[in-house]
C-alpha cells in the first residue's frame, strides 16, 4: 500500500516539473523573440534614420521660416502743394507711368509764364548789347577825333602864348627908351593874358576829350565782357534764363505724380485737398510680379547651399496644390539679429548659444507668379536641392 502511494506521488511530482519546465522554455523563447524584435526595430529605425539623413536630409535644406518680399516703390512728390485729384486707391493695379494723383498747378503755370517772359527780356538785352558794340566802336573813333582836335587847339594856343610872351618881353624892354608907349605895353600885356587863358581852356578841353574817349573805351570793354565770343543762343545770361524756364516746366510736369513701377497700390495716405511736401510718402506700389522669397535658414543648414541651386516652394496661401520653382540668388550680409534695432550683446557671463538664422534670397519664376500671384509678407516653405 505504501509503495503504490509513493509511485503515485512520484508521478504527480514528475508531471508538475515537466509542465513547469515547458512554461519556462516558452517564456524564454518569447523573451528571446521579443528581444530579437526590439533589436530588429532599433536597427530598422537606425537604418531608416541614416537612410533619410543620407538620401533626403543631406541633400535638402528645408525651412518654413520663409516670407515673400519685393522691392516696394514709395510714391513721393518732388515738389510741394495742395492735392487736387487722387485717381487710385489701395488694391488697385497700375502700370508704370499711370497717373496716380495731381497737385494744384496754378503756381507752377505762373512760374512758367514768368520764366518765359524773363527769357524774352534777356534775349532782347543781349541782342541790344551785340548791336551796341558796333555803335560803341564808332563812338570811340569820334571821341578820338575830338581828342585830336583838342590836341591841335592846345598846340595852337601854346604857340600864341609863346608869341604873346615874346612880344610882351620885347615891349617891356623898350619902355625905358621911350620907343614903346604905355598903350602898346598894355595891349601886349592883355594879349599875353588872353593867350594864357586860351591855353588853359585848351588844356581843359583836351582833358575832357581824353576823358570822353576813355569813357567810351570803358563802355565798349564792359559791353564786350558781356557778349565776348558769344551769340544770343549761347550767351550765359540767356542760358541761365533758359535753364530757369526748363526748371519751371519740370516743376509743372511734377504736379502730375505717376506710378514708378508696375504693381499694386498699397498704404495710400493722401486725400484731396491735403497739402503735401517734397519727399513725403503718399502711397507705395508693390511690384508683385517681381516678388522674391527670403528664407531664414539655420546656420547649420547652409554648409552646402550655393547660389544657383534650385528650390521648391509651397505657399500657405495656395497650399500643396501650387508648387513654385525658384533659384538661390544670394545670402544676406548678416543674420536677422545682427540687423536688429537693438543687437544682442553676447559678452555676458550668462551667455547661452542660440542657433542663428541667415536670410537666403530666392528668385521665383515670373510665369508662375503671373499665374499665381504672391503678396508681400506671405508665408512660404522652401526646400533647397543640395544634390547639385
Amino acid at each position: 500500500m505504501t509503495t503504490v502511494t509513493h509511485v503515485v506521488e512520484h508521478d504527480i511530482i514528475t508531471t508538475t516539473e515537466v509542465e513547469s519546465a515547458d512554461e519556462e522554455t516558452a517564456r524564454k523563447a518569447k523573451r528571446k523573440k521579443g528581444f530579437t524584435g526590439l533589436v530588429a526595430a532599433v536597427l530598422l529605425l537606425g537604418g531608416g534614420y541614416y537612410a533619410y539623413d543620407y538620401f533626403v536630409a543631406s541633400r535638402h535644406a528645408v525651412t518654413d521660416n520663409a516670407y515673400v518680399g519685393a522691392n516696394v516703390a514709395q510714391v513721393t512728390p518732388l515738389i510741394g502743394g495742395p492735392v487736387r485729384e487722387v485717381l487710385v486707391d489701395d488694391t488697385q493695379k497700375v502700370k508704370r507711368g499711370d497717373i496716380l494723383l495731381r497737385l494744384d498747378d496754378t503756381d507752377a503755370k505762373l512760374a512758367v509764364a514768368r520764366a518765359e517772359a524773363q527769357l524774352a527780356l534777356t534775349e532782347r538785352k543781349v541782342r541790344g548789347l551785340i548791336a551796341t558794340d558796333s555803335g560803341l566802336g564808332a563812338q570811340i573813333a569820334s571821341r578820338a577825333a575830338d581828342q585830336a582836335r583838342a590836341d591841335a587847339q592846345l598846340a595852337a594856343a601854346r604857340g600864341e602864348l609863346d608869341k604873346a610872351r615874346i612880344d610882351l618881353q620885347r615891349r617891356e624892354a623898350l619902355v625905358a627908351s621911350g620907343s614903346v608907349s604905355g598903350d602898346e605895353l598894355t595891349t601886349a600885356r592883355n594879349a599875353h593874358t588872353t593867350a594864357l587863358a586860351n591855353v588853359k581852356a585848351a588844356e581843359a578841353a583836351r582833358s575832357q576829350a581824353s576823358a570822353n574817349r576813355l569813357t567810351a573805351v570803358g563802355d565798349r570793354d564792359a559791353n564786350k565782357a558781356l557778349i565776348a565770343d558769344t551769340t544770343v543762343e549761347n550767351n550765359p545770361e540767356v542760358l541761365a534764363a533758359r535753364t530757369a524756364l526748363d526748371q519751371a516746366r519740370i516743376d509743372l510736369d511734377r504736379t502730375i505724380i505717376r506710378a514708378p513701377v508696375d504693381g499694386i497700390v498699397s498704404k495710400r495716405q493722401v486725400q484731396v485737398g491735403q497739402r503735401v511736401s517734397s519727399g513725403q510718402t503718399l502711397m507705395v506700389v508693390v511690384p508683385v510680379q517681381a516678388a522674391y522669397v527670403d528664407a531664414n535658414f539655420k546656420e547649420v543648414q547652409l554648409a552646402k547651399v550655393r547660389p544657383g541651386q534650385s528650390v521648391t516652394l509651397i505657399s500657405d496661401l495656395y497650399g500643396d496644390n501650387v508648387e513654385y520653382k525658384g533659384k538661390v540668388i544670394g545670402f544676406s550680409g548678416g543674420t536677422g539679429s545682427a540687423f536688429a534695432v537693438v543687437p544682442a550683446q553676447n559678452a555676458t557671463g550668462n551667455w547661452i548659444k542660440v542657433v542663428q538664422r541667415l536670410p537666403v534670397r530666392i528668385a521665383l519664376d515670373p510665369k508662375q507668379l503671373a499665374e499665381h500671384p504672391l503678396q508681400v509678407g506671405l508665408s512660404m516653405t522652401a526646400d533647397i536641392d543640395l544634390s547639385n
